[in-house]
């Protein structure tokens, strides 16, 4: 049986990064798989993140690091990163601590979903 994987898979990667500098990172619970959130790193958060075990992002808004839980206790320890196959998009296995990740104070930042044609909260049915 012949196996699905590309053979011509480069070995190593870089991070592909925008025109901004900046790489989108998703963060997913390492227990349960759950999509907690995404945010942006640059090069100096990226490198802090690894270095630290500690998700630190950056912040478009604030033009600075973002140290996730700083101020809420909401912590991210991060647990395995991996690029994706374009290297445009970084995925972090992240431990997450307190409440949750999302700056509602809900677990995930992801809780509104289609419904005839407009984005309802749907955070009480999962998903």
């Amino acid at each position: 049986m012949k196996s699905a994987i590309d053979p011509n898979t480069p070995p190593s990667m870089n991070p592909n990064w925008n025109a901004d500098g900046l790489l989108p990172a998703i963060a997913q619970d390492v227990r349960t798989g759950e999509v907690l959130m995404m945010a942006w790193m640059n090069e100096e958060s990226l490198a802090l993140t690894l270095a630290k075990k500690q998700a630190i992002y950056w912040s478009r808004s604030r033009q600075a690091l973002w140290r996730k839980g700083e101020t809420s206790g909401n912590v991210q320890t991060v647990v395995d990163a991996r690029l994706d196959c374009d290297g445009d998009t970084l995925l972090l296995q992240v431990d997450q601590a307190g409440a949750g990740a999302c700056h509602t104070g809900r677990r995930t930042c992801f809780f509104y979903a289609p419904s005839d044609g407009e984005w309802q909260l749907k955070e009480d049915q999962g998903v």
